[in-house]
């Protein structure tokens, strides 16, 4: 078992883009206020997203611009680090990678590549925090560089299967074959997932089953329903990513009773 879950036992709570308490004013996801919130929640492990300044710093930050979160247009890659330190200062505060390890020291961090820029930065940098770091993207080869990267420079990371590792997963379990199970998700740590794609039906008691015969985790992201967690938890899932940190942390607590 890797670091990243020793210690925990499963069902784990990652708190999805930090925590954002409902009512707060002024904070947004992703940065320094809402993972604070989710560590003084109890979080141990906290989900975030990664993307690369114009001067190559890498920044937790979910989307590739910023019109959403600031109603800018501009892309990340286009704002150098300074400048989108000063516009997320009302919001929360920005958080670089290297900022998130160093202030929170006992956090656990879910990483998902975002942008193929930010695969090689991220993945050297995480190195020296693999004991505490899952890497994780959409994107399996962007996954594999960042991977690939934080090795090479000394580090063994955990690691969530991308989209075509889970299609592949996916398949195999169809045929009933825990070999061929075991060999898609060979040097796979865990598969984070949503219960359902369109009509599809991804989370069931027979992926769990060979999911962990293979010795890979569930989480399933994004739920933020009190009944939904707990009806995850009751099927066996391993972990739930939620907005909503304090409802997932106390579905976690009655689920251990």
């Amino acid at each position: 078992m890797h670091a990243w879950f020793r210690g925990t036992p499963a069902p784990r709570v990652l708190a999805h883009r930090g925590f954002v308490p409902p009512g707060s004013e002024g904070v947004v996801e992703n940065t320094f206020a809402a993972i604070a919130a989710a560590h003084a929640a109890g979080a141990i492990y906290v989900e975030s997203d990664c993307h690369v300044t114009a001067d190559g710093v890498v920044v937790l930050f979910h989307d590739s611009d910023l019109r959403r979160v600031a109603g800018d247009p501009r892309q990340i890659a286009h704002v150098r680090h300074a400048e989108l330190a000063e516009i997320m200062s009302a919001r929360g505060g920005l958080v670089t990678a290297a900022d998130a390890f160093d202030a929170f020291p006992t956090v656990r961090f879910n990483l998902d590549v975002k942008a193929q820029n930010a695969a090689l930065p991220l993945g050297r940098l995480v190195a020296r925090y693999a004991d505490r770091t899952l890497l994780t993207s959409f994107s399996d080869a962007r996954r594999t560089l960042a991977l690939e990267a934080a090795r090479a420079a000394g580090g063994m990371p955990a690691t969530s299967g991308g989209q075509e590792t889970v299609a592949r997963t996916l398949a195999a379990v169809a045929t009933g074959s825990r070999a061929l199970v075991a060999r898609v998700l060979r040097g796979v740590d865990a598969l984070q997932i949503p219960e359902r794609a369109g009509r599809l039906r991804v989370v069931t008691p027979r992926l769990l089953r060979a999911a962990h015969s293979a010795g890979v985790e569930i989480h399933v992201w994004t739920v933020n329903d009190l009944s939904d967690m707990d009806r995850l938890l009751a099927l066996g899932v391993d972990g739930i990513v939620s907005d909503r940190t304090d409802l997932a942390l106390a579905a976690v607590r009655r689920a251990k009773r």
